[in-house]
């Protein structure tokens, strides 16, 4: 498993979009946003797009490669796979949603349109995917192609915090792990808000830190940071300012949950080095990332692959300490749920 990660990592990680020979001033350019290396929250905020856009240029063909098309954690119950995890929750919006055939849907955020293609196969309904990511929509348009379903889903380049549609287009919305990446969230849901027809829902999956995250404490800031820098964020938002946000664009909030409290087991198993399984020996485990940053170094030592392979494999692991220690230590969740409803009779905000 090692040595297969390494090979993608070293042959296949970048995006379409960026030259191999670009590879490392991109990767230089997209750490100097955080603080980490020496950015701080309004240089990223204030670039937003540009911090997005580079994020996924670099993760996005590594991410399908070793988590799957749909780029998202969900909670998981006990004998389930990722893969059924991921599904079982996609389905689960689809329900909150009470999406039904003819319903016209917005995904905001879709990456490369994993739930979108869920969702529309199993709720009969019109999705459109919104992206502002050209690599992920091209990737997206093959994928729905190759599923049959390309009558009933489309995706669209656009920026969230400025949807190109009119006002009330869309029965219903969701965004699943994407309004993380706005330098307003507030403003990012007030145009869900706006492009939703009233009486309709919109369903929010959020990464969050819990009321258990105290900024005085030096280790807590630090591992929001590595999340920061890991997953491509302005920011990370406690969970009740997110609900807060929702509230003040003008949605009724139905239901909040941090779902990881029900879950049968952790989320993070997968990229837990202290999980035993066959699997998780070689590709998780510590020997395992000794591993493949060996190969890959070796590569890129050889100019077999780009020379900043490394340094982003660097910031994939960093991803995978902040995220795993945050949830161990409980100051961050995953999975924060929040249904919002639009009211029948819209109400000056």
């Amino acid at each position: 498993m090692s040595q297969s990660v390494a090979l993608h990592l070293s042959t296949g990680l970048h995006g379409k979009t960026i030259d191999k020979d670009q590879l490392d001033s991109t990767v230089e350019q997209y750490a100097k946003y955080h603080d980490l290396h020496g950015g701080d929250e309004e240089f990223r905020k204030s670039n937003y797009s540009d911090l997005v856009k580079k994020y996924y240029d670099l993760v996005t063909t590594f991410t399908e490669y070793h988590w799957g098309q749909s780029f998202h954690f969900a909670p998981r119950w006990h004998g389930e796979t990722l893969r059924e995890s991921i599904k079982r929750f996609e389905h689960f919006i689809a329900l909150q949603l009470g999406l039904k055939k003819g319903m016209k849907v917005l995904d905001v955020g879709c990456g490369i349109g994993g739930p979108l293609r869920e969702i529309a196969r199993f709720s009969s309904t019109e999705i459109t995917g919104l992206n502002n990511n050209a690599d992920q929509i091209s990737r997206g348009k093959e994928l729905i192609s190759l599923a049959g379903l390309s009558e009933q889903c489309n995706f669209i380049e656009g920026d969230f915090m400025n949807m190109p549609f009119p006002d009330n287009t869309f029965d219903a919305a969701y965004a699943i792990e994407d309004t993380i990446h706005a330098p307003d969230v507030l403003g990012a849901y007030r145009e869900i808000y706006r492009v939703q027809k009233p009486g309709q829902y919109f369903a929010l999956d959020e990464l969050c830190l819990t009321d258990k995250f105290d900024p005085n404490n030096t280790k807590h800031r630090d591992i929001k940071a590595e999340i920061e820098l890991g997953c491509g964020l302005p920011d990370v938002r406690s969970t009740r300012e997110c609900i807060q946000a929702i509230k003040d664009a003008g949605f009724e909030v139905i239901f909040a949950k941090d779902l990881a409290e029900d879950s049968d087991c952790p989320w993070y198993h997968e990229i837990d080095p202290g999980h035993f399984s066959l699997k998780s020996i070689i590709s998780t485990s510590r020997v395992g990332h000794l591993l493949t940053r060996a190969i890959v170094g070796t590569l890129e030592f050889l100019r077999i692959a780009p020379k900043g392979c490394n340094r982003l494999f660097s910031i994939l692991q960093t991803a995978s300490h902040g995220l795993l220690t945050g949830s161990r230590e409980q100051i961050f969740t995953v999975t924060f749920f929040v249904l919002g409803q639009k009211p029948h009779k819209e109400s000056e905000i």
